[in-house]
This record gives C-alpha cells, sequence and structure tokens, in this order.
C-alpha cells in the first residue's frame, strides 16, 4: 500500500502559495485551507478531522466552523461538511470533528476552518487522521498543524486563505493574524471580522435603506446572483476562461459577457422604453447572440476583464433603480406586454439560467496536473 498514512503526499500548500498570487476581494465569510492528493486509493477508507476552536463575538449571525472538502476525479463533490448545521459560537476552546470517507473516486481532499461575520474567530491544533488497511486511524503528517509558525501579512504558513489551495483569495474585511491565551506560550490562529453590515451580505434578501421595499429586495437578489457568479468562476485563469467544450459551445468568458450584455438590454427596455441603439448594438449586439463570432471575440482576457464589465453594468443597474419605486415596479409600459417587475425578475433567471451551465462547464474543463511521484511499501 502506498506511504499514504504518516506523510500522504505531505501537503503542497507551500508551493502553491509561491506561485499564486492571492486575487482580493470582499466577502461577509473567509476561510483557511490545505489540502492531499487521494486519487491512487483503491478501496474506501474512513477520515476524521479535529481541532480546536472558539468564537468572540457580539454579532448574533457569526459563526465558525471546520470544514471538508473532497472532489472527485469526474469534477464531482464526494463529500463535504462545513458544521452549517452545528456552528461553533462557544467563547471557550472546544474540540470539533468531521468524519467522513474517501474512495477509489476521491481525487484531492481539502480541509480548514470558517468564519462567517463580525467577531474573533480563533483555531487551534487541526489533525487529519485516515484509516490504513488494517482499520486503524493514522496521523497525517502535516506543517503547521497548531499554527505556531507565526502569521505575517495575513498569510498563515502552509495554508491558504480562500477554499482552493493552488488558487488564493485575500478577503479585505479579515485579518489574521497569531494570537496567545494569556499565561500561555503557545500560539494559536486568530481571524477577525469587521465592519460586515447584514444588509450588505450577499445571503440577505430584503428591502434595502434608501430603497423603496420592492426595489431594495430585487436589488439584493440581483447582487446575491451576480456575487455567485463572481464566485465560481474569479479563480479561473485564461486557460480556462476560453476553454470551450466543443465547435458549438460558448466559452465561460462570453457568457459572462452574455449577462451583462442581457443586463445592459433591459436596462434601456425598462429605464428609457427603447431597445438598443446602433452604437450599443455595436457594443452588446455579439455577447447578447453568442455563437461563433463569440467564440473569436471573447477570448485572450482574463476572467476579471470579463467581470469588470459585468460589475460596470450593475451599478449602473442599482443608480437607475434607486431612481424609481413600487409603483414603477407594477407598471406596464406602453406596447411592452409585461411589467417592469418582470422583466427584471427575467434578468435574474436568465441570470441564474446561465449560471449552471457556467457551473457545468467548469466542471468539465480538463485539469492541468503535476505527476507526483508516491513512495511504496
Amino acid at each position: 500500500m502506498k506511504k499514504l498514512l504518516l506523510t500522504l503526499c505531505l501537503l503542497l500548500t507551500a508551493t502553491f502559495l509561491a506561485k499564486s498570487q492571492a486575487q482580493e476581494t470582499s466577502a461577509e465569510w473567509t476561510s483557511f485551507v490545505r489540502s492531499i492528493d487521494v486519487s491512487f486509493l483503491s478501496k474506501e477508507l474512513k477520515f476524521r478531522l479535529t481541532a480546536k476552536a472558539k468564537v468572540n463575538s457580539e454579532d448574533e449571525n457569526s459563526f465558525a466552523g471546520l470544514w471538508v472538502r473532497v472532489d472527485n476525479k469526474d469534477g464531482e463533490t464526494g463529500f463535504f461538511d462545513n458544521m452549517g448545521d452545528r456552528p461553533i459560537k462557544a467563547t471557550e476552546w472546544e474540540s470539533y470533528r468531521i468524519e467522513g470517507v474517501i474512495n477509489d473516486k476521491s481525487d484531492r481532499l481539502f480541509f480548514g476552518g470558517l468564519c462567517l461575520y463580525n467577531g474573533q474567530f480563533y483555531f487551534d491544533d487541526f489533525k487529519l487522521e485516515i484509516e490504513d488497511k488494517n482499520g486503524e486511524f493514522q496521523i497525517v503528517e502535516m506543517e503547521n498543524a497548531d499554527f505556531s509558525a507565526k502569521v505575517l501579512n495575513n498569510r498563515i504558513q502552509a495554508w491558504t486563505e480562500g477554499i482552493d489551495d493552488s488558487k488564493p483569495k485575500r478577503i479585505k474585511e479579515y485579518s489574521i493574524s497569531s494570537y496567545k491565551d494569556e499565561g500561555s506560550n503557545n500560539l494559536a490562529l486568530l481571524v477577525e471580522g469587521k465592519g460586515i453590515e447584514k444588509d450588505t451580505s450577499s445571503y440577505y434578501i430584503g428591502p434595502l435603506k434608501g430603497y423603496s421595499q420592492q426595489v431594495g429586495t430585487i436589488i439584493t437578489m440581483l447582487n446575491n446572483l451576480s456575487d455567485r457568479v463572481e464566485r465560481v468562476v474569479a479563480s479561473l485563469d485564461e486557460r480556462e476562461t476560453d476553454w470551450l467544450l466543443d465547435d458549438n459551445a460558448n466559452s465561460i468568458g462570453a457568457l459572462i459577457m452574455h449577462l451583462a450584455a442581457a443586463e445592459a438590454y433591459y436596462q434601456v427596455f425598462t429605464f428609457e422604453g427603447r431597445g438598443f441603439n446602433d452604437e450599443e448594438k455595436e457594443k452588446w449586439q455579439t455577447a447578447l447572440s453568442l455563437g461563433k463570432e463569440a467564440q473569436e471575440k471573447f477570448k485572450g482576457k482574463s476572467i476579471q476583464h470579463y467581470l469588470d464589465i459585468y460589475k460596470k453594468v450593475r451599478e449602473k443597474t442599482i443608480e437607475e433603480l434607486g431612481k424609481r419605486d413600487d409603483e414603477w415596479l407594477l407598471t406596464v409600459p406602453p406596447n411592452a406586454g409585461i411589467s417592469n417587475y418582470f422583466s427584471w425578475f427575467h434578468v435574474m433567471e436568465h441570470q441564474s439560467s446561465h449560471l449552471g451551465q457556467v457551473l457545468l462547464l467548469k466542471k468539465r474543463i480538463p485539469k492541468i496536473e503535476a505527476k507526483i511521484e508516491l513512495e511504496k511499501n
């Protein structure tokens, strides 16, 4: 049996960090992660992840958790648990555990901690154990499992901020540092969230200050969907952004442009009561129509290029909606046949539909992986 249980490829996070530049973004939650290769398994094995944690927060929405995700070789998720049904809120150190299985379909096992909303979130003493062929649990050796290495510039030695250790993500609302309990010489990890408002969270759906009730609710729905789109695609490189499933497919980059184009169309349709003019057709029609022309036009750009365009369109949507009220939403413009409310519902429906397409495409993108030679007994 391959030497899984004591060294298990000795997590490659440090190498990933050296090669990857963390993308900075805003969010109401953050996480840290590392991973191991489990692609060589030939049988089902149990694993368990344990760690200590505590939370200090006056925000009733705040909580912490451990999390584990197993990615399968076919791109699907084989196992996932983020303690969402048993969130960590205890103010004193307690030990927590996640248990699961890996098997011959498994590709990589990711694990770490997560924090949501405002407060101080503390973690220590991570331990990953996996069954051996005799059914006994063995500890997987890993660097800085107890966070004894001092955190510098929000970077945890041998761990990565984000949910994929090959694609780090810096969350502006959170600071990461080392922490020492009073009377102790041992370091622990402290993640602190500040300034996160519930109604600015992508998980919040409802009225917003400064907007009529239904207009504000529509804006939160639109932002929830666009945030989902961004989270799914933000870590893609140019190869992945341009990849085509087949000769008739659209790339993910082209689909993001398509979402921006459709939203731009409904801006002029609802706010100005017209279709695209010639200048707007020149700018948006290829993205709106997709197909072969879009395959040629939308390539060779970073995913951030397309997201910046998408965000710029959304900024105008929110600005214009802010000038209108619930009565306007219910209005059916002349010759439109549908209310303004239905038009913006359709924009959300459209984005949700294409998000599913993006998720499918992302799972089908061929992987480029370094081959790792594993020592055999």
